[in-house]
Order: structure tokens, then C-alpha cells, then sequence
């Protein structure tokens, strides 16, 4: 069912820090700022673990943190919990009243995974917003990506202060909580005990970027062409997906629905801009509705930039101790 265990994973995780939560004042994002791209990305901050504990007229940085670095885990599930399950082989018609169809459909389906961006590297920077249940909260995400190997975050908040730093790799997930001086380190199994065995790394890397799952560019699915957009339809077991693709053959909108659980997972990709020779969206808007629980999250691309070189520093201090 698609992110039933997420979403209930993240509102148990979050209950607790709701409350506390709720006094951090809220700014929304606005989409309107200008986006702009550099041929250097050096990230800021560094080793901010010796940091002194503060406190702000509107923000205790104790009290408020760790339901950050619960928004980070709840981030990292969200995004891995809503892959598309394997497709269910359509029913066959004659092969001599649709050879020329097929042809077609085939042509447009590899122009289709052609169009999808292609990298070694990626790095951006995305101000983003989260709503759970209501509940909702403003950080700024740096991201980068080594294709097929690792995606690197780092969180930071209020006066840019890092507090939370993950690596995610085809094999394990690890983060660490600057300021409450703790880290998780688990095998990537640790999301599909969590979320189902069908989550992968590949699904993370191709939404932050904003590409197709893979699995949705499949020869099973239905292809209809109106006007200047493509849509790509189907049904995967108990899931119903709409797939819209809009000019550049880049996907404006990913729907998948299961209506029997009364759950679905909208992903909408806007504003797209040139990033070197790239056409990538700067805004990835995703909902996911789970009966009457709904998670809202709102990346804004402020900064992206493809195939520089990167590091990937990630080293938990020795002090810091091991949350299961």
C-alpha cells in the first residue's frame, strides 16, 4: 500500500515533538525567488559540533532539534516508501494488429528514458517546507549526489547552523544529530522492514532530481499523446498511475492511487529551469494522503549544478552515541 507504514511510521515518530514544535515560527517558502546557477558549489558550514547550546526569544534549540532530525528520517522514509510496485503483465492482443503501434509506442517510450537527466554528479540546494497532519516546519537541504553510489544531505536551520548530516547508499543509511550528539547507522533493509522490500536506492536518487521512476517507463503501460502532453498509465497490482509529461518529455506530474486503502501520491514537478546543458525542475512538490493523515513536502531548488567534482564528508564523532 503506498507509504501506509511510512506515514504511520512518521506520526508516531513525530507525535512526541508536535507540541514543542508548534511555537517555531513559520515562514512559507516563496516560489517567485529567482533561481540561479554556479559553476562552483562549495558547501558552507563544517565541523559545528562544538558549537555552544543557545536559546533564541522564539527558538530553543534542545527543545525544537531532534524533531528535526525526525523530520530528516521521516524525509528519508517518505521518499523511499512510494516506489512503484512490479508491473502486473497486460493481457496480450494479436501481434499483427498492433506491430505497427508497438513500433511507435517503443520509439516514444526510449526517447522517453533518453530525456531523463543524466549525470555523475549533482549538487543543490533546496529550501523546503514540510507539513505533517498541520504541523509544519522551514529548513534548507544541501544535497549531492554520486550516481549510483551515495546521496549526501545535510540539514540546517535557523542562522544556517547544521543539525543533522545523512548518507544514503544502495547498501546503508546513516545519520547523525549535531546537537543532541547521537547517530543511527543501519543497513538499507532498515527502511523495507519499515516501508516494504520494494523500496530502493535508485527511487531517492530519481526524485531529487526529478526524474521518472524507471519502473513507471515500462512497454506494459498505456501511452496517449494530446496536444503537447504525453500520458502514461497502468496498473501496478493494487495501484493505479497516471504519469503527465509535458515538453522535453520531462514529467510534470506522477500520480499513483489505490483506492481500496484510500490512499495516494501526487509528485509534481514545476518551473523548470536550465542547469548547464540540463532542463531540471526547480520545485518537486510531493503529497501523500494516507485516509485522514497527509504528509506535504515542498523542495525549492535555489541552486544546482551537474558532473562537478564533490566530497562527501561523513565522519561520526567518537563521542557520539548509537540510537537504535
Amino acid at each position: 500500500m503506498i507509504c501506509k507504514k511510512a506515514l504511520d511510521k512518521c506520526d508516531s515518530l513525530l507525535g512526541e515533538g508536535r507540541e514543542g514544535f508548534s511555537g517555531l515560527p513559520v515562514k512559507r517558502i516563496n516560489p517567485s525567488l529567482p533561481l540561479h546557477t554556479s559553476n562552483h558549489t562549495t558547501p558552507k558550514g563544517g565541523n559545528l559540533a562544538a558549537i555552544p547550546c543557545f536559546e533564541h526569544s522564539r527558538f530553543k534549540a534542545h527543545r525544537h532539534i531532534g524533531y528535526v532530525s525526525l523530520i530528516a528520517v521521516c524525509f528519508l522514509l517518505l521518499t523511499v516508501s512510494c516506489k512503484t510496485k512490479k508491473l502486473v503483465a497486460a493481457n496480450q492482443r494479436p501481434v499483427d494488429s498492433i506491430a505497427k503501434k508497438t513500433d511507435d509506442k517503443m520509439a516514444k517510450l526510449n526517447a522517453i528514458r533518453a530525456a531523463q537527466t543524466n549525470f555523475e554528479t549533482f549538487s543543490g540546494k533546496a529550501k523546503t517546507h514540510l507539513d505533517i497532519a498541520g504541523n509544519s516546519n522551514d529548513v534548507t537541504l544541501n544535497i549531492r549526489i554520486k550516481r549510483d553510489q551515495k546521496i549526501w544531505i545535510s540539514i540546517t536551520a535557523i542562522a544556517g547552523i547544521e543539525v543533522v548530516r545523512a548518507l544514503i547508499t544502495p547498501d546503508s543509511i546513516m545519520l547523525f544529530n549535531r546537537l543532541q550528539t547521537y547517530y543511527i547507522k543501519q543497513p538499507f533493509s532498515y527502511i523495507n522492514n519499515v516501508v516494504g522490500k520494494q523500496a530502493n536506492y535508485k527511487t531517492v536518487e530519481s526524485l531529487l532530481v526529478g526524474n521518472i521512476i524507471p519502473e513507471l517507463i515500462n512497454e506494459n503501460a498505456d501511452l496517449q499523446t494530446k496536444a503537447d502532453t504525453l500520458t502514461l498509465s497502468g496498473t501496478l497490482q493494487d495501484v493505479v498511475y497516471k504519469l503527465m509529461i509535458g515538453s522535453g518529455l520531462k514529467a510534470t506530474q506522477t500520480n499513483l492511487n489505490n483506492q481500496g486503502a484510500n490512499q495516494s501520491l501526487v509528485v509534481t514537478n514545476t518551473a523548470f529551469i536550465q542547469s548547464g546543458t540540463r532542463v531540471v525542475p526547480s520545485q518537486i512538490d510531493i503529497i501523500s494522503l494516507s485516509k485522514d493523515k497527509k504528509i506535504q513536502l515542498n523542495l525549492h531548488y535555489t541552486k544546482s549544478d551537474f558532473d562537478l567534482p564533490l566530497e562527501y564528508p561523513f565522519s561520526i564523532p567518537a563521542r557520539y552515541k548509537e540510537m537504535n
